[in-house]
């Protein structure tokens, strides 16, 4: 008699609720035998290479945990899981519960192929320090605005961490597991990850950056945020591990809300589990926008970085060379393509899928929908980013833009987010710009104006 231990968005050994209660379950069994599992994604060799190396990193930091006794399968757990828990003898398996639309689906489909052969699925915990769907208004019903969901969610909050002494645990691993070699494809860069390096970061921070945290978050060309989005995003760190460190200076308050605003979007997705792909607002489908097949010359600018707007143009080089973007720089480049380009949000969603190292469901897709107007915002629409201003305002000194673009590294200082001002600001192949901000700006106002007398 053994259990299986299904690793999903949780690749971490410590503050785990559900590796736990497997290892306790395991511990009362007559053999002890636990066996950790995890399935590549479905869509892995279809990925980029950077993200691609940073799935086989963070695999690789828990197999070494795990004394490289972690199987790895590459097969459709839909499809493969009975069949492998038949095949090592398991009573059940357990796994951290999933909260998007895509991962209940496959639970689902998990839970039903194992009930066919007597095996249960047990889900327990969440990756998320309150459960989604647990915060509601005294009625009953969900918090739909951040701010009283934020207040209703501290109330909620249960910061005690899950210890596991991982030497009582009995480890095994599967003969029939993946020999998961490193991608093929080159990485730019060493990806790092795993537990101990989602934890190093974190002390990182506080040391570093965490005193700050409130005003220099927003500036692209400092290092003001946590870099844990990659670690919480794979599981590498629960964010209760965070939330039971910070302490009441402004700086933890203000980290501490951002960690809200991440379970604030899974909240949402989880009570709209189509707005993953489709509108919180449906009455933003009737707006008129730009074509990517007729339009695909205005929508390759914005992909590669070739826009003329410096601060646009390197956030989105540093997206595709890194994986990663700052915050800030997210809602600037989701506002250009919206408001700029008039792509509808879910074109961006997309392309950032596709590229980021961090990618997360609800936050990916809330995140656009906020700075699209189309979201949870009361009045979001009429906020439009102008990319020259947010460049002289959060990266004052131009370095942000000199770091990713280097046909503007012959301009110094804050010049930079204006080049063609310059006699020679254009003079390496950087490209003037693709169109007037102003004049966009009018014409996605007008365009919203449309949709509110169809109304």
């Amino acid at each position: 008699m053994s259990r299986i231990f299904w690793f999903l968005k949780d690749l971490r050994l410590q503050d785990n609720q559900a590796l736990t209660h497997a290892a306790n379950l395991a511990n009362g069994d007559e053999d002890k035998t636990l066996y950790p599992v995890f399935f590549l994604p479905k869509d892995y060799s279809d990925q980029t290479p950077l993200r691609q190396h940073s799935v086989f990193a963070s695999v690789q930091a828990l197999s070494l945990d795990l004394q490289k006794r972690l199987s790895v399968f590459d097969k459709d757990p839909r499809e493969a899981m009975a069949s492998i828990a038949k095949a090592l003898g398991a009573t059940s398996v357990v796994a951290t519960e999933s909260f998007d639309k895509k991962g209940i689906a496959e639970q689902v489909l998990v839970f039903e192929a194992l009930a066919k052969i007597g095996i249960e699925l047990e889900l327990v915990g969440s990756n998320y320090a309150v459960v989604p769907g647990s915060v509601r208004k005294d009625d009953g019903t969900h918090v739909r605005v951040y701010s009283p969901f934020y207040k209703r969610w501290l109330m909620e909050l249960d910061v005690r961490p899950f210890e596991l002494d991982i030497e009582s645990v009995m480890w095994a691993k599967s003969p029939e597991s993946f020999d998961f070699a490193a991608p093929e494809s080159q990485s730019p860069f060493e990806v790092k990850a795993g537990e101990a390096f989602a934890r190093r970061t974190f002390a990182r921070f506080q040391k570093r950056a965490l005193t700050d945290y409130s005003q220099q978050r927003n500036r692209m060309d400092l290092s003001g945020t946590s870099q844990l989005s990659h670690a919480l995003s794979r599981g590498e760190i629960h964010p209760r591990t965070l939330l039971a460190q910070l302490g009441n200076s402004e700086g933890e308050e203000v980290f501490r809300k951002e960690i809200a605003w991440r379970e604030f979007y899974a909240d949402v997705l989880f009570h709209n589990p189509d707005t993953e792909t489709d509108y919180y607002e449906p009455r933003f489908e009737k707006m008129r926008y730009s074509d990517p097949i007729k339009d695909a010359t205005l929508l390759e600018a914005w992909q590669q970085g070739k826009t003329g707007y410096p601060a646009v143009d390197a956030a989105m080089r540093q997206l595709i060379t890194t994986g990663w973007m700052h915050n800030r720089a997210r809602m600037m480049t989701a506002s250009f393509l919206v408001k700029d380009l008039h792509f509808e949000w879910q074109v961006g969603a997309d392309w950032f899928e596709k590229h980021l190292t961090d990618f997360d469901p609800a936050s990916n897709a809330h995140g656009w929908q906020w700075t699209a107007g189309c979201g949870t915002d009361a009045s979001p629409y009429y906020r439009v980013f102008n990319p020259i201003l947010q460049g002289q305002k959060f990266d004052p000194n131009g370095d942000y833009v000199r770091k990713y673009v280097p046909e503007l590294e012959h301009i110094s200082g804050g010049q930079v987010h204006e080049p063609w001002l310059l006699i020679d600001g254009l003079a390496h192949g950087y490209p003037a710009p693709i169109l007037n901000h102003a004049t966009e700006r009018i014409e996605s106002l007008a365009r919203l104006e449309e949709i509110k007398a169809k109304n």
